[in-house]
């Protein structure tokens, strides 16, 4: 698990070939100095999990399938970017941002970057299915970055969301960089997937949680 917060920037040296994935080597100075790996530790990379398969000195190499390339923005790495990293929590570990699981649920697009007083503000765009778990002052993760959402719209073709970035932030992780059009990693709030499947998942008396049924249960408020 992660929480969201990043504290390493490391820069993709080389992307290869291998079978149907590839074999991506970031350069990670700080994070292997101050903090030492381990080979099969995990790490978040732009907000998805991956293993450290090999190290040598602050060069880490991870495989990333055909699975991860399709359902993540990795498949567009290429030699010289700059990437989120963050390492797996330690029990006892301060939780500053959210729970973080490091699977991706989609691929958002950035529609609209302006800067307002000293804030970053940006709008994503991403699908119907998706934005029905994203709620005004929920927790979504972009990139690995734990964020607030400020507000959601729906709309027909989908919905889009706000999170207002400050100066620490983009002076300190890649969403300074993004422009209408940047595709990024989305992971929603594990708790809205819980949540849905105690909704709509059948019960022991092969029923639902429906409003009548918490009504039955006594959680029908004052009448």
């Amino acid at each position: 698990m992660f929480s969201g917060i990043i504290h390493h920037l490391g820069t993709v040296t080389a992307v290869s070939p291998r079978g149907n994935g590839v074999t991506v080597v970031i350069s990670a100075p700080e994070l292997a100095g101050r903090d030492p790996l381990g080979l099969g530790d995990s790490i978040a990379i732009m907000g998805t999990c991956l293993t450290v398969e090999a190290m040598e000195g602050a060069l880490l190499t991870f495989a990333m399938g055909k699975e991860t390339m399709d359902c993540t923005t990795l498949g567009d790495l290429v030699p010289g970017m700059r990437v989120h990293l963050e390492r797996a929590l330690a029990v006892g570990q301060r939780l500053d941002g959210h729970i973080v699981s490091g699977h991706v649920d989609g691929v958002g697009t950035v529609t609209r970057v302006e800067q307002v007083a000293e804030s970053r503000i940006i709008w994503i765009g991403t699908t119907a299915k998706l934005g029905r778990y994203i709620a005004a002052k929920g927790s979504i993760t972009v990139d690995g970055v734990s964020l607030t959402v400020n507000e959601v719209d729906d709309g027909p073709d989908g919905a889009r969301f706000r999170v207002n970035i400050i100066p620490f932030t983009v002076e300190n992780t890649a969403l300074g960089r993004y422009t209408a059009g940047s595709k990024v990693n989305l992971e929603v709030d594990l708790l809205a997937r819980y949540v849905e499947r105690l909704v709509t998942a059948p019960g022991e008396d092969g029923g639902t949680l429906t409003q009548a049924r918490l009504a039955e249960l006594g959680f029908g408020g004052r009448t």
